[in-house]
């Protein structure tokens, strides 16, 4: 028996099969449950490429954040093809390119409202979408990356993330009565197609093994996709607003 049986997780950011979401996709589908992807824009064909590769077909739908009629569009379709939702998992994110690298003050208002939209805001566009499709309950796990301090080149991203984190805990507050759980995930570095386009992410990489007390390793992402399963499932009934670390217990270690 797995720890998703029976359920139906909708899981959003997978690009390639070295994405984040993509081991918490295919780990899912190994305890059971239902999956569909989301993709957009460009990108919505390489997520259906990568789908490909999961142990059993999927359905891919299209769903940019920013667009209204998607997230109707898609509550419509699961609406009809599942009947409920148990699960999310947002591992979406963007920033411009002024919102990284060196220069903080860089960005305009322009440039931020992008990066709060789709990293941030979004978190609670996929709760209106998909909360009332949780008719027993469920769980929004989102991908994190510990703002606590600031780091370096993260900017503006890390500002997203740090907005997320709070976002994660008003839709505790707001979901709860309903039995829904809002939680996240705080990876360490891992090498993905999103932390390439972050300037001085190998800072990232190099600091990382050495300080953190278990180690960690930058191609491995099957910790944080079993955090994220656990999350998903029923093992965590009376868990929520949380921020579970999986970086190796790096953010613990002050020097």
């Amino acid at each position: 028996m797995g720890l998703l049986d029976g359920k139906n997780i909708v899981i959003t950011g997978v690009l390639t099969d070295a994405s984040l979401a993509f081991g918490v996709a295919q780990l899912a589908q190994n305890e059971g449950a239902s999956v569909v992807l989301t993709g957009a824009g460009r990108a919505l064909s390489l997520t259906e490429r990568v789908a490909r590769k999961l142990p059993r077909p999927v359905d891919v739908f299209e769903l940019d954040v920013t667009v209204p009629e998607h997230l109707d569009n898609v509550r419509a379709a699961l609406a009809e093809k599942w009947g409920r939702v148990d699960g999310v998992l947002h591992a979406i994110g963007f920033a411009p390119e002024a919102c990284l690298g060196d220069d903080f003050m860089a960005p305009t208002w322009t440039d931020v409202s992008v990066a709060l939209h789709i990293s941030a805001y979004s978190l609670k566009a996929l709760a209106d979408a998909f909360a009332p499709l949780m008719t027993n309950g469920g769980s929004f796990v989102g991908l994190d990356f510990d703002n606590s301090v600031a780091w370096p080149a993260y900017n503006w991203m890390g500002v997203s993330k740090s907005a997320l984190e709070s976002i994660s805990r008003y839709l505790a507050v707001a979901l709860g009565a309903r039995g829904i759980r809002s939680n996240l995930v705080a990876a360490g570095p891992v090498k993905t197609m999103a932390a390439k386009s972050i300037p001085g992410f190998k800072k990232f990489e190099d600091a990382w093994d050495d300080r953190a007390p278990l180690g960690w390793d930058v191609t491995d992402s099957s910790a944080v996709a079993k955090a994220c399963v656990a999350l998903l499932s029923d093992w965590f009934p009376a868990t929520t607003g949380e921020i579970v670390h999986v970086d190796g217990g790096y953010h613990a270690v002050g020097a």
